[in-house]
């Protein structure tokens, strides 16, 4: 048995050695190709390009949202506005409401006070 592992590991020694000698030799090209300013050009194109895809699709979303009649993420945030401006002047119309009561209630105290 030691001997066949003998055997096994001989022979598969070049290809290790071919293996590791690949390896390097990507590793260095890899190294070269990201140590340029050409690869962070890239990048920066190739994350714009994504944003860009990204905010397209979520135009089309909202646009096939729309088009079913469905309430899409604009036609929300404009409701959450226009409730937000309406629960504003309906706290605006409760608290003139309670001073009228509270003017009232003075009013009905000096008139039971009498004259």
């Amino acid at each position: 048995m030691g001997a066949e592992n003998t055997i096994r590991d001989g022979a598969q020694k070049p290809f290790r050695d071919w293996y590791e000698a690949m390896e390097q030799q990507a590793a260095e090209a890899t190294e070269q190709l990201v140590s340029g300013s050409a690869f962070a050009e890239l990048l920066g194109l190739t994350a714009g390009n994504f944003a860009a895809l990204t905010r397209i699709g979520g135009e089309t979303c909202d646009l096939i949202l729309r088009n079913m009649r469905l309430a899409g993420r604009a036609d929300v945030t404009r409701l959450g506005r226009q409730l937000a401006r309406s629960e504003d002047k309906l706290e605006q119309v409760l608290q003139e409401v309670e001073d009228l009561r509270d003017q009232l209630a003075d009013r009905a105290a000096k008139e039971e006070a009498g004259p």
